[in-house]
């Protein structure tokens, strides 16, 4: 390992960065070394705004994607190289606003119905229910239930953070079900195939897809769908959005804010927090 390379990541600790993150921006800076074949120490302005232009221009890189390249590069500089200030120029596309194809309550029940095994249709429950991250849901131990306060805590979401989120009275007690019947030892939702290790993050966006196909759901988007459901459907509830934004763990507001230009003003109800879960089951009735 390099001393460079050794002190990026001592660097990204030190933030509590997590490892996902430390992945993405040694990977761009070591690209970036690549593109010059020297150390990313070498380069001049000139080269760093002619390494994004290539990004951008010849390899046609996704807007998400050269903003990436560009946190981790800017980090190393910054926090790496002991750079002042960052003023490169940089050439990274408009970063596009496109609304999401929102998933309405009746095609969430239809997913989660589809579900054969209780399980996985618990973890996607769980997801919806608490408006969970994917890599959040299968982090889950049996320890972060609190019953008693009806309270799910997070350990270690984005950014490095813990919080919690509420558990509505429904989905409380199809957690309880699920404990009694199938009774997990330390993880909420354990590996099928590991012996000790908790689900996957690429096993449980599999198991969403496949219940989406099942259910003939035909919306884009991943098993992060749910998250959005839950986001907009407790704002057309009456959740105020610093309420939300403290339940999904943002820490800017603005990335709150989004779902509230993604649900009309007649949309919104005026009464908090929702049992989304209760009220998929109500509908059955």
């Amino acid at each position: 390992m390099t001393p460079l390379r050794k002190s990026m990541i001592e660097a990204m600790q030190l933030r509590g960065f997590s490892p996902k993150t430390h992945k993405s921006y040694i990977g761009a800076v070591k690209r970036l070394a690549e593109y010059y074949h020297c150390s990313p120490k070498k380069l001049t302005l000139d080269q760093l705004q002619a390494f994004f232009k290539y990004l951008a221009l010849e390899l046609e890189l996704a807007p998400a994607s050269c903003r990436l390249y560009l946190n981790g590069i800017r980090f190393f500089y910054l926090h790496v190289l002991g750079w002042e200030h960052f003023d490169v120029p940089l050439v990274v596309p408009k970063r596009e606003q496109r609304i999401p194809q929102l998933l309405n309550r009746h095609e969430v029940e239809r997913i989660i119905d589809a579900c054969p095994n209780p399980k996985h249709k618990m973890l996607l429950e769980t997801c919806y229910g608490c408006g969970l991250r994917v890599s959040e849901v299968v982090a889950l131990r049996i320890r972060d239930i609190d019953g008693e306060r009806r309270l799910l805590r997070i350990e270690q979401g984005k950014g490095g953070k813990d919080r919690q989120v509420l558990i509505a009275p429904s989905l409380l007690e199809h957690l309880r079900r699920y404990w009694r019947k199938q009774h997990p030892t330390e993880w909420l939702f354990p590996s099928e195939r590991l012996a000790g290790h908790a689900l996957s993050v690429s096993a449980a966006q599999r198991i969403y897809a496949k219940a989406r196909q099942l259910a003939g759901v035909v919306k884009d988007g991943g098993i992060h769908a749910l998250r959005h459901a839950y986001a907009s459907h407790q704002l057309e509830n009456g959740l105020p959005v610093h309420q939300l934004q403290r339940l999904l763990g943002h820490q800017n507001l603005q990335s709150t804010m989004r779902y509230v230009h993604w649900v009309p003003d007649e949309q919104r109800g005026a009464r908090g927090h929702a049992d989304l879960i209760g009220a998929l089951s109500a509908g059955h009735g």
